[in-house]
């Protein structure tokens, strides 16, 4: 464990802030992640080293010309959105099969990316950590445990778990009580970066953790995702006696107890990806170093100019956040690259339409498809994989920028159509673009 010096932080009227997170997220993805069935992983997660993840081959955008038909479909696609009053110079579009550029407009000028920043923030995360890296908590206490009862301090240091929701509280408690633990004498402390339910704030998320480990003092938010989970489980009671306190420097040697791990990294991507998450995002982002490092690992990893990437944050919420439409196409290809040498496919990392719940499930697009979307005020984006007969993958990104944002979504899915229509659709998704993984709250809590 870590040594730790304590100080009180006067405890805030925070108990039903869990409003507050829901507004600054979209609304859709913290409802969908609520009702995220028991999941059971179906192959073991690869944890191989950064050095082997990092070793993946770059991949060269395609640079042939453009096919002459493609284009011409490209721009009566955009004298579409003319006619609705979209700006040709505020779109961006970029269409390739591995090898040949089938298409392009203004495919090297950073546009609004939305949420297509994730995507960076996904090549980042998983080219510095590698797919089965897991975010771990300890759990220890400062005095003895005596009849249930720990005479000391509670202790949790946290290591920037990002999804540390009140189900995993509850797994927490419940392996805290099966040691005999129902109360601790003395205080709730938090150290490290712990995270709960989408605060990072130490001071909001203990209190949230606080509350999780009493099924006595559980808001209806708690009771509700307690009934998602397996009938039998067990509700906890452990009381917290003193203070919610947050700790900064290292001065006394907490006694081990427990260790939870997240689920595996890119779980929590594909998560983050299907519900377009901005504070899962902004979280993952800070630790690979926040968003200009982020901005140029990927530009290196891929091989373009770094003014094809600028990025304020991790999860897209801004114009700032801009992406050439070469860009968000290569890293997805990148993406493809790194995860199918772990043994994984890019449909492990982000909604597969026609499948998976998500953001995308109510659009009208072409299935199958594995994609990402980017919504802000005036910006709609979308960038993926698309599967044909005649081409094989598509991988695009459609990048526009105007007021009509819906009818934006309307023909980019209309897009979407013709192209399978011009190379005939798949029955079937193609084994690189097939998930492997069936997605679960696969945390763990372990015993030193």
């Amino acid at each position: 464990m870590h040594k730790l010096i304590f100080w009180l932080v006067p405890t805030a009227a925070l108990l039903g802030a869990l409003t507050a997170y829901r507004s600054l997220s979209d609304p859709v993805s913290l409802q969908k992640q609520d009702a995220a069935p028991p999941q059971i992983l179906t192959q073991p997660l690869p944890t191989s080293s950064v050095a082997q993840v990092t070793a993946v081959a770059p991949i060269l955008l395609a640079t042939s010309e453009p096919d002459p038909e493609i284009q011409a479909q490209l721009q009566a696609y955009l004298d579409q959105l003319s006619q609705q009053g979209f700006v040709s110079t505020n779109q961006g579009i970029w269409v390739q099969t591995h090898e040949q550029l089938l298409a392009s407009h203004q495919g090297s000028t950073p546009l609004p990316a939305a949420s297509l920043t994730k995507v960076a923030t996904s090549l980042a995360l998983l080219h510095s950590f590698g797919p089965g890296h897991r975010f771990t908590t300890e759990i220890g206490v400062t005095g003895p445990i005596e009849a249930g009862v720990v005479q000391g301090d509670l202790v949790i240091f946290g290591g920037a778990d990002p999804f540390f929701v009140w189900e995993e509280a509850m797994a927490v408690a419940n392996r805290l009580q099966e040691r005999g633990i129902r109360q601790i004498n003395g205080n709730l402390v938090i150290a490290g970066k712990f995270y709960m339910n989408f605060f990072t704030d130490p001071q909001q998320a203990g209190e949230l953790l606080r509350q999780g480990l009493n099924a006595q003092i559980w808001p209806p938010e708690a009771e509700t995702q307690f009934q998602s989970l397996p009938s039998g489980t067990p509700r906890p009671q452990i009381t917290v006696q003193g203070a919610v306190v947050v700790a900064t420097q290292t001065a006394t040697d907490p006694q081990p107890l427990l260790r939870h791990s997240s689920q595996p990294l890119v779980e929590l991507i594909k998560k983050m990806n299907r519900y377009s998450n901005n504070l899962m995002a902004d979280m993952l982002a800070a630790e690979v170093g926040g968003p200009a490092n982020v901005a140029a690992q990927v530009a290196e990893i891929i091989g373009l100019p770094a003014q094809e990437i600028q990025l304020i944050n991790g999860s897209g919420l801004g114009v700032e956040n801009r992406l050439s439409p070469r860009a968000a196409t290569a890293l997805f290809i990148h993406l493809a690259e790194l995860l199918q040498a772990q043994d994984l496919t890019i449909a492990d990392a982000f909604e597969v339409v026609g499948i998976d719940d998500g953001v995308l499930e109510k659009r009208l697009l072409p299935t199958p498809l594995v994609a990402k979307s980017g919504t802000l005020n005036q910006v709609s984006s979308l960038a993926g994989a698309l599967p044909t007969q005649d081409q094989g993958i598509l991988w695009f990104a459609i990048m526009n920028t105007g007021a009509d944002v819906e009818g934006a979504r309307v023909q980019q899915g209309q897009l979407l159509k013709l192209w399978v229509n011009r190379w005939q659709p798949v029955s079937a998704l193609p084994e690189t673009l097939t998930p492997t993984l069936a997605l679960t709250r696969d945390s763990q809590q372990e015993w030193p």
